[in-house]
């Protein structure tokens, strides 16, 4: 089972859902845009030790990222560590960012699917 799958059959996780507004924001800036901010977030907000104000520094909506962390357990270092066996006490590696990316933008367009 994938990760993806995994997530799914959490209560919490399972119910985040892009909005239209994501969604229309996503098809005008297409996904290199869209993946630009996602490695941006991560490196800035999750891939730095100490994390600055953890559990906390990821919006609940404003950006179809943010929600997507929520819904992949991308969106603070405990919840990485939690789902992904990622320890919060160091920084993130390059691969771990690609990795949590790459997450994150299967969500996206698992969401988009059947948009437009």
């Amino acid at each position: 089972m994938n990760t993806l799958e995994n997530l799914q059959k959490s209560k919490f996780r399972s119910k985040f859902h892009l909005s239209e507004k994501d969604k229309n924001y996503i098809h005008e800036k297409k996904i290199d845009v869209i993946k630009s901010h996602a490695k941006d977030f991560i490196k800035t907000r999750l891939a730095i030790f100490p994390t600055k104000n953890d559990g906390h520094q990821t919006p609940w909506k404003g950006h179809p990222v943010f929600v997507a962390q929520h819904a992949t357990a991308t969106c603070c270092r405990g919840c990485l560590e939690k789902w992904h066996h990622i320890p919060k006490n160091r920084e993130l590696t390059s691969d771990e960012q690609e990795k949590i990316v790459n997450l994150i933008l299967d969500w996206i367009q698992k969401e988009m699917e059947g948009y437009r």
